[in-house]
């Protein structure tokens, strides 16, 4: 005879069934096409950038800056990601897609088969501008694409950190590729944003997205111009007494016309359309700043000054850490690091951080309190700065992630797509300036560390 019982409250049994329906709560309403999708998105446009960091020893040798790889692989995008978001519109995005893996496929195999530093740096420097240009696109395809798309976009933007390091040292360390040969190899991943985009994704949600111009407009009144919807949604007094009608279309674009008050409503040129809408963006992204844009951008100036000018001298004697020689510390932090920002660029659909500047101010402490300790030496042992460097993570992908989910919360909708594209200057911005911090930071650091006999910093 067979029997059940309920699970009794407080069991084990009922704590997990309770864990499993707010797992179960938590996804209600997503779609496993759009998931995969974005996660992939953020996991593939993201993993080159690492993998190249991960092989810039291999790539500029010993004796040169590794900075200089940094500034290639960051500052083509930082440069994307600035003035992008004001003409990308005009390319629809059945078509930038390809373009975009086109150049990342391109970039990584000049990086592989270059003879000659700068010849792999400019194969780092389309790579780059891929990276950037994919960024800012898929965060604006988000707006299309629901609540779900953010979090995932950044939950694999977080495991790219992973997937990317891990990757390097498996197929150079482990299965003994070649440098060249693994560089190649890797140079075929951004073909899976293409499959997922075009496989995976419905893309029906964003048929017929583009703009090709400006048609007449009858005030007041939907119309259809090239396949797509727009509605004149407001008008106001401009400085020079002209009406400045704000356009707004089915793809979450805004155009802005003016109509002078003693002529009639004809015609735009294009010329005087792309001004016009230029501007009416330019307004839009000085709104942006302060509530978005200033937290992400403090946050990566902290942490990758933390990462790139700091960590290197977070060093103790070798018989009091867990590595057989000096230079496995800093591999050890960076995989430290980007577990922290995994787990917090994962964590929206269950945990939610509305305010953006405390988690951003909490990071600048965690670059002054490291510092102190590497020029001070008062932390006791290895194990307190691998839990202060993956605080670090969790901070660093937690203020990234709820960025962004705040955007498709709280900008209009019509605004919606070009924040999210706009906002992604502020990491690459900071990651640029972090840069250039750390090049005299980390000798600073271990000149001071040496001087007092902590040499550390100067042995493999």
């Amino acid at each position: 005879m067979s029997s059940f019982s309920l699970p009794v409250p407080g069991s084990p049994s009922s704590s997990l069934a309770a864990y499993k329906s707010r797992i179960r709560a938590a996804f209600i309403g997503a779609n496993p096409r759009v998931c995969v999708a974005f996660w992939l998105f953020g996991c593939i446009n993201n993993v080159l950038y690492v993998i190249i960091l991960s092989a810039a020893l291999d790539l500029v040798g010993p004796s040169l800056p590794k900075a200089i790889v940094l500034l290639a692989d960051v500052g083509p995008s930082f440069i994307t990601k600035l003035t992008a978001p004001y003409y990308i519109h005009l390319i629809p995005y059945r078509i930038r897609i390809p373009i975009l893996v086109m150049l990342a496929f391109v970039g990584m195999q000049i990086v592989a088969w270059g003879e000659s530093l700068p010849a792999r740096l400019f194969g780092v420097v389309l790579a780059s501008i891929s990276s950037g240009g994919g960024e800012l696109s898929f965060l604006g395809l988000t707006h299309f694409y629901g609540r779900f798309a953010v979090p995932f976009w950044s939950s694999g933007t977080g495991a790219a950190g992973l997937l990317g390091a891990g990757l390097y040292v498996f197929a150079t360390s482990w299965a003994g590729w070649g440098i060249r040969e693994s560089l190649m190899a890797f140079g075929f991943l951004p073909i899976v944003m293409l499959l997922a985009f075009f496989m995976i994704l419905p893309l029906d949600r964003i048929k017929g997205q583009k703009w090709d111009g400006y048609e007449p407009i009858v005030e007041g009144a939907d119309v259809a111009m090239d396949g797509e919807e727009i509605r004149i949604a407001q008008e106001t007094d401009d400085a020079d007494g002209a009406l400045l009608a704000t356009v707004h279309s089915a793809s979450g674009h805004v155009f802005s016309a003016v109509n002078s008050p003693h002529e009639e409503k004809g015609l735009l040129d294009h010329a005087t359309a792309a001004w016009q809408g230029f501007r009416a963006n330019f307004e839009k992204t000085k709104h942006l700043f302060f509530p978005y844009m200033l937290p992400l951008l403090l946050v990566y100036i902290a942490e990758y000054t933390i990462n790139l000018g700091v960590a290197p001298t977070l060093l103790f004697p070798l018989a009091e850490m867990p590595f057989k020689a000096y230079r496995d510390a800093y591999p050890m932090y960076n995989t430290i690091y980007q577990t922290g920002v995994f787990i917090s660029r994962s964590s929206t659909p269950f945990i939610r951080f509305r305010k953006l500047y405390p988690p951003a101010l909490l990071q600048c402490v965690n670059l002054v309190f490291l510092v102190l300790h590497a020029m001070y030496n008062f932390i006791p042992n290895i194990w307190l700065v691998f839990l202060v460097i993956f605080w670090e993570g969790l901070l660093g992908g937690m203020v990234y992630v709820n960025t962004f989910a705040e955007i498709t919360d709280e900008v209009p909708a019509d605004e919606r797509e070009f924040s999210l594209g706009a906002v992604t200057v502020s990491d690459s911005g900071g990651i640029c300036v972090a840069g250039f911090i750390s090049i005299v930071l980390e000798q600073y650091l271990c000149s001071y560390q040496y001087s007092r006999g902590r040499d550390y910093c100067t042995l493999t």
